[in-house]
């Protein structure tokens, strides 16, 4: 049986002189620097979340007040947030980049995935920011208990 021969080449590889910001390049480096941040972090949240303590029956409102309490816990589920978004986002931007044949269907579905992930983005650092577990003026019947203490 015979090998199929596999032809040469045409031209060598060289460069084509283009100096400056490589974006692919960047977003490339983007996914692999975020997804090992990613991995840290979300296995923190797990650790943290579901070993220590009672486990997940532990988890309600009130733990997630006490959590939300302190910056540091702010912080890391703001960088989960946000690292998990643009991460994401980065790559079904690439898989459109990939599928979507048509440039015009490549635009929509571009500008339905950015509008989604800085929604997203948005909303979810303003919840975090702004929860409050005891919200002044509300009804004592509807608060949680640690707002009575």
């Amino acid at each position: 049986m015979t090998a199929t021969k596999i032809p040469e080449p045409r031209t060598r590889y060289a460069r084509t002189g283009r100096r400056g910001v490589n974006a692919e390049m960047l977003s490339w480096l983007f996914m692999r620097f975020s997804g090992a941040i990613l991995v840290i972090l979300v296995f923190g949240h797990l650790f943290v979340n579901l070993w220590l303590g009672e486990g997940v029956q532990r988890i309600d409102f009130a733990f997630v007040s006490g959590k939300w309490a302190n910056p540091f816990w702010q912080t890391w589920d703001l960088l989960m947030l946000w690292l998990g978004m643009f991460h994401g986002g980065n790559g079904v931007r690439t898989i459109i980049n990939d599928y979507a044949r048509s440039s015009t269907l490549r635009l929509v579905l571009k500008v339905l995935l950015y509008v989604a992930v800085v929604v997203t983005v948005v909303l979810g650092t303003l919840v975090i920011f702004t929860f409050s577990p005891c919200p002044a003026g509300a009804d004592p019947s509807l608060l949680p208990s640690i707002c009575s203490e």
